[in-house]
């Protein structure tokens, strides 16, 4: 509706205040440190960090770099013995390990206590039985039996002299205990403290002997996310104002036989955050802390695993660990070293480590580039700026496809920077942005939309049926503009015959009775056909169809409402009668045409109506239905294209008052599927007698009229023609003569 649709200033600029103070506050929470905002937007971003993960795999493909992980899994369990294993059996797992052709082994677990000796156990046991006293021999036999049934003297000459790296926990919860191994030898370094390497004041080691066998060492420990997702993963972590490597690390060091690892920081202020670290002439990429976005390959079983059991018993092939990175760890759910990661809720710690070590071995990991959030800030200034002034402005589809082109082309982009390069670029924030911009337009428009809706049901449920107004009110483009339009339609006219009559002969409150009683069905049946009533004057109804929702069928609908009120005022009029009332019968006129429709008047009162010469020819034809005798009149135009809808009888060719052209009448019987036999026939003999009446045989329009006016006495149009030919020769008839009839009276 066209003053409807303006949208006065205070409209568009209150969204426009809103969306500019939304992007300031987009901004400010991309930057500010204040805690509860900081930890959402890392969450957010987490959460769309996952998703793009999770959707592409970008590490999928390619070879797994050697790794191998060898899995204390349930089975192991059941048919080694439950953990922690004897460390004779785990020094046997590590010798068949090498013998098998492994290169490096790393020991995802740690040896932080002394195994029992099973003799020297066996030796206090006996002490402490009172009034026992073995035989010496006993002693002797157990004395020395006790050095070769030490573990850990079996484990550490196992690990002597092999290329094993043992894992080993730095937590803030832990006891400082145990041996850590070497730190590492950090070229230009400087000062530990003055890094953003974090620091962590407790360990748990392994046992020194143990230590010292091994190749190497390097810290297991993984800090999950605020949300508790492992995303990053610290290759280097600081201990007592040393730096220690994970156990990824030191075994990709030892396998490339590096001699140091150097850490290259960029000093911003009194802190140096890392910027990479460099091992054996290959850059790593990594975050201020010296910690890598850890390359999941995929789920769970990525990698080649071996249960250690089949290490034990022998039953591998030689080729499967010859020239392998081995990790031996576990994924049994009783050992608790299960992880929640973007692409698995549960996920083994161990295979997190081959992941990382993976990614060292191929220099294949995600990377935030230097740019990116710069690239952030530069987005939603510039785009959101454009969106809080753009978006106030478009209707509501426009609105919706802009918020989400853009929303699209943002995660799409994002996405494929993701998927080629691996740049992890902020996305959350931005993305949020956008979303919420549009739907903060779509909410306020749809406030603003829901007042003009109710205007509309306030104005148009006076005149056209609840359901029209529900659709109108759902989409009010479709309805008639309110300032006018010329539109197709179909009007009707109806009123009592005889109603001056009547009405002298009722007191003022039963015709108020009888005209509430015919009126309210009558409206019923208008509105149940899509009709939007216009008036009530006097006895008269006047309705049209096609304003204000168009209807493609608005006449078929009229002519159904005219037959069904046709009906009604038959059974009305028997139901008055049987009461006292006079009886009542109607004439209905119909006529399709170009009309004017708006809310139309004064300043005072206006009415939504229809104006237009078809309207008025509408009232010309109820008048007819008094000179023919029948209780519906419609124009030509109203029955074209409804012949195979309606039966329609032509009753003339005529020439109306306040019009020149003439035009052919019809009236509607029944729908075509209710009209049996006999109707047809006696339409088709009135469709002769019409005919020869036209074409001046008026002597077989005679017999055909007179055989219908016998057979159907009750009908006055068959002698309405008998009557008029019998008034003129037809010798007399003009040359020119077509057989219109004029009708002078309205």
């Amino acid at each position: 509706m066209a003053h409807l649709r303006r949208q006065p200033k205070g409209r568009q600029m209150t969204p426009v205040v809103l969306g500019l103070a939304l992007v300031a506050a987009a901004l400010w929470a991309q930057h500010t440190d204040l805690g509860p905002v900081r930890d959402l937007r890392h969450r957010l971003e987490g959460v769309a960090y996952d998703l793009r993960f999770d959707l592409t795999r970008p590490f999928a493909e390619g070879e797994d770099a050697g790794v191998v992980i060898v899995d204390i899994d349930e089975r192991s369990l059941r048919e080694e013995g439950r953990w922690p294993w004897p460390r004779a059996k785990v020094a046997d797992l590590v010798e068949r390990l090498f013998a098998a052709g492994a290169v490096v082994v790393g020991m995802d677990t740690v040896f932080a206590e002394p195994e029992r000796n099973l003799a020297r156990r066996t030796r206090e046991r006996l002490r402490a039985v009172p009034d026992l006293e073995p035989p010496e021999t006993v002693w002797d036999i157990l004395d020395r039996a006790a050095p070769k049934l030490d573990g850990d003297r079996t484990l550490a000459r196992a690990l002597t002299g092999t290329d094993t790296v043992l894992g080993f926990m730095l937590s803030s919860d832990a006891p400082n205990k145990g041996a850590l191994g070497p730190p590492l030898t950090a070229a230009g370094l400087g000062d530990p403290a003055t890094t953003g390497i974090r620091n962590i004041p407790g360990h748990l080691g392994n046992l020194a002997p143990l230590q010292e066998a091994a190749a190497s060492a390097g810290f297991f420990s993984i800090l999950p996310d605020g949300d508790g997702i492992l995303r990053r993963y610290h290759l280097v972590l600081g201990h007592e104002g040393e730096v220690y490597p994970s156990l990824a690390l030191a075994m990709a060091r030892l396998y490339l036989l590096a001699e140091e690892v150097e850490i290259h920081t960029a000093p911003v202020g009194d802190v140096r955050p890392v910027d990479h670290l460099e091992l054996a002439n290959m850059r790593l990429p990594t975050d201020g802390e010296g910690a890598v976005l850890v390359p999941y390959r995929g789920e769970q079983h990525s990698f080649p695993y071996i249960a250690a059991t089949d290490v034990l018993s022998g039953a591998i092939g030689s080729d499967r660990l010859a020239g392998k990175l081995v990790l031996v760890g576990s994924s049994a759910q009783g050992l608790f070293d299960l992880r929640a990661t973007p692409v698995a809720n549960v996920f083994p710690g161990v295979e997190v480590h081959a992941n990382v070590l993976r990614g060292i071995l191929t220099q294949r990991f995600p990377k935030r580039p230097n740019w990116a959030e710069g690239a952030n800030f530069a987005f939603m200034m510039v785009g959101g700026l454009l969106l809080a002034g753009l978006l106030p402005r478009l209707r509501p589809l426009m609105l919706t496809m802009v918020s989400l082109g853009v929303a699209v082309v943002l995660a799409v982009t994002n996405i494929a920077l993701w998927d080629r390069l691996q740049w992890d670029v902020p996305l959350a924030l931005p993305l949020i942005m956008v979303l919420v911009l549009g739907s903060l337009n779509m909410a306020y428009g749809f406030l603003f939309e829901e007042r003009r809706r109710l205007q509309l049901k306030d104005l148009f449920s006076q005149y056209v049926p609840p359901e029209l107004v529900e659709e109108i009110a759902a989409d009010p483009d479709s309805a008639a503009s309110l300032g006018g339009e010329r539109r197709e339609m179909t009007v009707l006219f109806a009123d009592i015959r005889g109603f001056t009559t009547i009405s002298e002969a009722l007191s003022a409150s039963e015709l108020k009775d009888l005209l509430n009683r015919f009126f309210t069905p009558m409206t019923r049946i208008i509105f149940e056909n899509r009709g939007t009533i216009d008036k009530y004057v006097g006895d008269m109804i006047m309705a049209f169809w096609g304003a204000p929702l168009t209807d493609p069928d608005h006449a078929g609908n009229a002519v159904a409402a005219a037959l069904a009120m046709q009906a009604e005022a038959e059974r009305l009029g028997e139901t008055l009668a049987a009461e006292g009332y006079p009886e009542i019968a109607i004439g209905v006129g119909l006529n399709t045409g170009p009309m004017n429709v708006g809310n139309m008047g004064s300043d005072y009162r206006r009415s939504y109506t229809v104006l237009g010469d078809a309207v008025n020819l509408g009232s010309r034809l109820e008048g007819l239905t008094k000179t023919y005798g029948v209780g519906v009149v419609v124009g030509e135009t109203t029955r074209a294209g409804l012949e195979d809808a309606f039966l329609f009888r032509r009753l003339d060719r005529v020439r109306v008052k306040g019009r020149a052209e003439p035009l052919t009448i019809y009236q509607p019987l029944c729908a075509t599927e209710a009209a049996d036999a006999g109707i047809r026939e006696e339409v088709a003999a009135h469709e002769r007698a019409l005919d020869a009446y036209f074409h001046r045989d008026w002597a077989t329009a005679r017999e055909v009229f007179g055989e219908l006016a016998d057979s159907h006495p009750d009908d006055p149009l068959y002698r309405l023609f008998l009557e008029r030919m019998a008034e003129t020769d037809p010798t007399d008839l003009a040359a020119d003569w077509d057989g219109v009839y004029r009708h002078e009276s309205k």
